[in-house]
Order: C-alpha cells, then sequence, then structure tokens
C-alpha cells in the first residue's frame, strides 16, 4: 500500500488546508487514495479540476479517488457523477478527522461517497491547526474562513460560507508555537482578511489582531498580511503600518476593476477614488 497522493489547486488557503488533511489522513491510516482539493473561482478551475481528475485516474487506476474543496462544494453532483471519483466531501467536512477515519476504510458506502453539507449553516471555522506549513523561514497561518459579502462576479461565499474568525487567542498561541520552531516570518491568511474580528465578542478589528500578535510575540521578527479590502481597514492596522518596523511593508489589495460603473454593478463597496486615496494615505505612513 502507497501513502495517498494530494493535489491542490487554488489560492493558499486551499494549500494550507491540504497540509491540514494530509495531517488528519496519516491519523486515521489512509493508504492508496488521490485527494483533489479542488478551486471554484472560475469555471476554467472547475474544467480543470475535471481534466486533474481524468488524468489522475488514469496515473492511479487502483487508488480511490476523493474529491473536495470549493469545487466540490459548489458543484458536488458535477463530481460526484464522474466515473473517476469514488467520494466527494464538503469543504467542512474535509477539516473533520471522523471523514478520513471513514476514508480509511476498506470500502466507501453511499453514506461516505457524498458528503456535503450546508457550508451557510457553519459558524465556526475548524479546530485543526497545522504547525510549519510554508517555507523554511515562513509560516503561513490562517485567521479566517468564508465571506459575509455578496460580489455579483464572486462564488467563493457559496464554496466557503459566511465569515468566520479564529479567535485572537488561538492565533497567538499558534503563531508562538510557530516562533519556538525557527520560524521568521508569519503570514496571515484568509479569504476576506479584513473581515476578521466581525463575529466574534466585542468585534475587534484586524488591526488590532495585528497589534496584539506583535505585542504579545515579540520574538517574531516578521508579521505579513495577506490580500485585503482597502475599503474595510481600521485605524489600528493603519498605525502598524506606520509604526510597527516588523509588519511587512507589503499591501495586496483586492480591488478587481478600475471603473466606477463595473464596481458598482460588480456590487463592490469602494469606488476607484477610495482605493487611489488608501494607497496614498499608505504611502505616506510608510514611504
Amino acid at each position: 500500500m502507497s501513502a495517498p497522493v494530494f493535489r491542490t489547486m487554488g489560492c493558499r488557503l486551499n494549500a494550507y488546508e491540504t497540509e491540514a488533511m494530509k495531517d488528519l489522513a496519516a491519523q486515521a491510516g489512509l493508504e492508496n487514495a488521490v485527494v483533489v482539493n479542488t478551486c471554484a473561482v472560475t469555471a476554467e478551475a472547475v474544467r480543470k479540476a475535471r481534466q486533474d481528475i481524468r488524468r489522475l485516474r488514469r496515473e492511479h487506476p487502483d487508488a480511490r479517488l476523493i474529491v473536495t474543496g470549493c469545487a466540490a462544494q459548489t458543484e458536488p453532483e458535477t463530481f460526484s457523477a464522474m466515473e473517476e471519483v469514488d467520494a466527494v466531501i464538503g469543504n467542512t467536512e474535509k477539516m473533520a478527522p471522523e471523514t478520513w477515519q471513514g476514508m480509511a476504510a476498506d470500502f466507501i458506502g453511499e453514506t461516505e461517497a457524498l458528503q456535503v453539507d450546508d457550508i451557510m449553516s457553519i459558524t465556526e471555522t475548524a479546530g485543526h491547526l497545522i504547525d510549519g506549513f510554508g517555507t523554511r523561514s515562513r509560516a503561513y497561518v490562517q485567521v479566517q474562513n468564508g465571506c459575509d459579502h455578496r460580489c455579483t462576479f464572486c462564488i467563493i461565499p457559496f464554496g466557503r460560507g459566511n465569515s468566520r474568525s479564529v479567535p485572537a487567542g488561538v492565533v497567538v498561541d499558534q503563531i508562538k508555537r510557530l516562533v519556538q520552531k525557527g520560524f521568521n516570518e508569519v503570514v496571515l491568511t484568509g479569504v476576506d482578511l479584513t473581515s476578521w474580528g466581525a463575529d466574534l465578542p466585542a468585534s475587534p478589528k484586524l488591526g488590532d489582531l495585528v497589534m496584539r500578535i506583535l505585542r504579545l510575540v515579540p520574538d517574531l521578527r516578521r508579521l505579513r498580511i495577506s490580500s485585503i479590502d482597502s475599503i474595510e481597514v481600521d485605524e489600528n492596522l493603519m498605525q502598524a503600518i506606520a509604526t510597527e518596523p516588523r509588519l511587512m511593508p507589503h499591501l495586496h489589495l483586492s480591488l478587481q476593476h478600475g471603473d466606477d460603473m463595473i464596481l458598482k454593478r460588480m456590487k463592490r463597496r469602494h469606488l476607484r477614488d477610495d482605493a487611489i486615496r488608501f494607497t496614498e494615505e499608505a504611502r505616506r505612513l510608510r514611504p
């Protein structure tokens, strides 16, 4: 019997969750399986997932083939109907130990073959945190999942559910462990990172989390934040950009377009001038 093969498509968060699934599959004793963690951000991504599944079946004819990820969550029937596929599991189920215990069994019955629940009913992030995903010096920490916004072009909320935040204390404890393991840099990741905290008691903001990490983990050399929505950035995050040398001067803005009419049709919450004002202010604070 051979160790399972994992194929990751799409975003950094998917890559993070693949590492968590590897841990869960190993603990369950899963062998001779292929796990495809799909993306649904575009129709092309879904097409590519189907293509990869057919290729992987040819390469591993005797393995059990398990499909998960956002495309599996949004189009479970599409993938369960593929003759190459043995099981389809949703984005919530893929982070549950009992799912992988079932997958490790010798036989996948009808109950196990399709496990995709209503993602909108999920109110908490998965509890499985991993220590050390990334390069030898940089680790990624998931602090948020899902999205409460409904931009007209975006399928992600239907694959990821509503916004859920990892409590600050849990994040700090994980980063402390990563620093103890020798990681010099931590990157905070999420689906809608700047919405972090809205579902937590007292509704803290991302800037509060950044300040808390830098204060409570003094040995962390570098903290980086991934893609943010500039219209949601809070005062404390701007203060951190201005005053905290350990917060990296790197901002990836989710802007989508530069035309106000297109942005309105997309139901984005910023206009072109909002983005320009934000970048000018960020550069003023951190030249």
